[in-house]
């Protein structure tokens, strides 16, 4: 499997680099960082010359002292993500993409399996929320499954499948599986939440038939009332879970964190989520 890290370049998140590097571990994959470096945000007016002639242009002074402080903070965190790497005894690879970052992260994301990002990735100089306007972008606009990193991570006792009947919520709950046959033995739920707080017996019967192909320990779940509300209180009343969520809930996704609390509750969230596209 193909992961990719996405990185700042001049502030990388260490829980994010903690988390890619235990997922490579857990699927015997090599993690590729990938530098991201914001050079349109540094253009300023430059003196340049051609055929004699002197003339103004927007462009990166790479002579400037600004300039230069920052190819050395990004080379200093190049060579710690390297050796954050190889001291977990994981290989990497290293991409610097010094465009616009969110058309170089979906970019990359199309010849990707997974991408692992910190919720609080931004490359605005104010304060956005959480999740950035950047981290936003990423979840509508990438070509492959999406890992939003926990602040604080310690293990994953269960995982939970948030299901609403749509094709692209099964579409989750296959990818995350074909993605980590590993965690089959684990502990696993699958929630739905709906207006009624019952399951469609067809329906049910027919998910837990494949579900039984897959793993070994799990049980359905289901809750009554607005899906926003239930799943804030259902999911930060667990800890060390991993949340699966189709494509779907991208604007549930949107709405859960601009729940009251949750800018709060996500800086000490032991909650991976992951996002299928």
């Amino acid at each position: 499997m193909k992961i990719l890290l996405g990185i700042d370049a001049i502030n990388p998140d260490k829980n994010a680099l903690d988390f890619a590097c235990y997922l490579g571990r857990l699927t015997n994959s090599k993690v590729t960082g990938v530098f991201l470096e914001n050079l349109e945000a540094e253009e300023r007016p430059v003196v340049k010359q051609m055929q004699g002639i002197t003339y103004l242009d927007w462009d990166v002074d790479e002579t400037s002292g600004e300039h230069i402080s920052k190819v050395k903070l990004v080379e200093k965190n190049i060579a710690s993500f390297k050796e954050s790497c190889l001291n977990r005894g994981l290989d990497c690879n290293l991409h610097r993409d010094r465009g616009v970052p969110v058309l170089e992260m979906v970019e990359e994301s199309r010849f990707a399996d997974l991408l692992v990002i910190d919720a609080e990735t931004s490359f605005n100089k104010t304060y956005e929320g959480i999740p950035t306007e950047f981290v936003k972008d990423i979840l509508r606009k990438t070509e492959c499954a999406v890992v939003v990193a926990p602040y604080n991570f310690e293990a994953i006792d269960e995982i939970i499948f948030t299901y609403d009947g749509s094709a692209s919520s099964l579409f989750a709950i296959k990818q995350f599986t074909y993605l980590f046959p590993k965690l089959s033995n684990t502990k696993t739920s699958v929630l739905q939440i709906n207006s009624n707080g019952e399951w469609h017996n067809r329906e049910k019967y027919k998910l837990k038939e494949w579900l039984k192909e897959h793993y070994k320990n799990f049980q359905f779940e289901v809750y009554k009332g607005s899906n926003n509300a239930a799943m804030f209180d259902y999911v930060f009343s667990r800890k060390n879970i991993f949340l699966v969520m189709g494509a779907y809930s991208r604007n549930t996704l949107s709405q859960f964190f601009k729940h009251s609390g949750a800018d709060q509750l996500m800086r000490t969230m032991s909650q991976p989520i992951f996002i299928a596209h």
